[in-house]
């Protein structure tokens, strides 16, 4: 049974991925429509979900790293690119999670970030910045105080939030 919503062109599987959760439907469509390169659900997703992402037109890869208590964590990526994944997989693949300032840079890239942000970020993490709450929330990267990309990204975020809000 297909997907359809107030949207005149119903996204296929979108619904699917909203009853999972919002914020990884919202990641979703940010990545289908190009405005990020490569999302990454900290989580792994089942084979409905990872049909779901590619009835949206994107590549998904299941990527396994561990964490600090040698625990196996699995991370589902997924790009309109299959070179964002191969870069993703290439450098993360069977690695601990960390957060270095390289790997912090690595990332920021991957996921468009813009790299004034990520910078301000590496040095102060959640730094003061001069968005209202509202507008942060709608990125997945911590605006710096003076970024002259984040105003660009904000209507084109907004707009995606508010079609996802639609769909029930």
């Amino acid at each position: 049974m297909p997907d359809t919503n107030c949207h005149p062109n119903p996204i296929p599987g979108l619904r699917t991925l909203k009853a999972i959760d919002f914020e990884l439907a919202y990641l979703a469509l940010l990545t289908s429509e190009g405005l990020k390169p490569l999302s990454r659900w900290e989580k792994p997703l089942d084979e409905r979900s990872l049909e779901s992402l590619r009835r949206m037109d994107m590549v998904t890869k299941q990527i396994r790293r561990t964490v600090k208590t040698g625990s196996d964590v699995i991370e589902t990526v997924f790009s309109r690119s299959p070179a964002y994944i191969d870069l993703y997989e290439k450098r993360f693949e069977n690695t601990a999670v960390d957060k270095s300032a390289e790997t912090q840079r690595f990332e920021g890239f991957l996921f468009g970030y813009p790299p004034c942000c990520i910078e301000q970020y590496i040095i102060e993490p959640y730094a003061r910045n001069n968005l209202p709450e509202h507008e942060q929330k709608l990125l997945f990267h911590w605006a710096c105080s003076n970024c002259a990309v984040t105003p660009l990204l904000l209507p084109a975020y907004e707009r995606v939030y508010n079609r996802l809000n639609i769909i029930e």
